[in-house]
């Protein structure tokens, strides 16, 4: 089979609003269409209009790509999609489709797999295909939450978070790994996503040189809804290490991998304002966003799964 170059690479993100009156609309979508409870609406527009009236992530993940294409040179071709706002993963896929890309890799920018997002994003990529009748053949990313760049790009972001200190005062620094909390009920019946989180933050810290006692785990931005979301959440988590008598922590989410709101309200200033109440002295570096060493992380997932095509493409073309 000879592949058609270049190889598609879609990569996704979870999309957010660019502007305050977009807020009711993204929400929708995330909702399913269900009607967003005026007080979550009310409070969402707040949090959005503190971190500057719109979502960063658009932005970012654009600079991702962009590096990416860089990073990977001729041979691919590099589309973005979000899941939840434009531009849309189906949309995108219906662009490959129109581009004819025949042979493409899927790639999320969420390290961690789980039933309730990764494969969300993969059904929206059979969606877009359906939709626009596309034969597309797809190689999923579906997790990379131990992958070497990826862990060595989080430990820079440790010891960026640390020289926020004086050197002779990092050894009372306790650095906090968070990710995105889950409904239990996921969890409970086998999702890899917590697993895999706690791999990442363990990976990371012993790359970091930070021992044991020097780093714990924590889960935050819990979802709105009335069943039991995992913990602790992060503000939770500050109060007690407050009462272990901690002062100086450096919050790390290897959840997340751009500057979003989850990051910008739910640590900077959330998280801020609990940690400001209990003494503690409370610093997060950035998230990776277009970090090279990252970047580089994401060309080598691509690369790897790209392989059996081009090798297949090259035997193709050497006279027999």
């Amino acid at each position: 089979m000879t592949v058609r170059l270049p190889v598609g690479v879609l990569v996704m993100a979870y999309g957010g609003p660019g502007a305050l009156d977009e807020i009711p609309g993204y929400l929708a979508d995330i909702r399913s269409e269900r009607p967003t409870p005026r007080h979550v609406l009310e409070e969402i527009t707040a949090n959005y209009r503190v971190i500057g009236g719109r979502s960063p992530l658009l932005d970012v993940s654009r600079r991702q790509v962009h590096a990416l294409t860089e990073c990977l040179g001729e041979g691919y071709r590099c589309y973005l999609g979000m899941r939840h706002w434009s531009p849309w993963i189906e949309d995108v896929v219906g662009e490959m489709v129109e581009d004819g890309i025949t042979h493409a890799i899927g790639l999320v920018l969420a390290p961690h797999f789980s039933a309730m997002s990764v494969a969300r994003y993969q059904q929206s990529v059979a969606d877009g295909l359906d939709l626009y009748r596309g034969r597309i053949e797809f190689e999923h990313v579906p997790s990379y939450h131990d992958a070497p760049g990826l862990v060595e790009a989080f430990a820079g972001r440790v010891a960026e978070g640390l020289a926020r200190w004086p050197e002779e005062e990092r050894d009372r620094v306790h650095v906090v790994f968070s990710a995105h909390s889950l409904p239990e009920r996921l969890l409970a019946a086998g999702d890899p996503y917590a697993e895999q989180c706690l791999e990442t933050a363990r990976l990371v810290a012993a790359r970091a040189g930070i021992p044991a006692e020097g780093w714990s785990w924590s889960f935050q931005s819990a979802g709105r809804t009335p069943e039991r979301w995992a913990g602790p959440d992060l503000g939770e988590h500050l109060e007690e290490l407050a009462a272990r008598g901690v002062r100086d922590v450096v919050a790390v989410p290897v959840g997340f991998v751009s500057d979003h709101v989850e990051l910008l309200f739910d640590v900077d200033v959330r998280a801020r304002v609990v940690a400001d109440g209990l003494g503690i002295r409370l610093e997060r570096p950035p998230a990776l966003n277009d970090e090279p060493v990252f970047v580089e992380a994401l060309a080598e997932l691509v690369r790897a799964r790209a392989a059996r095509w081009l090798k297949e493409t090259r035997a193709a073309r050497v006279p027999g």
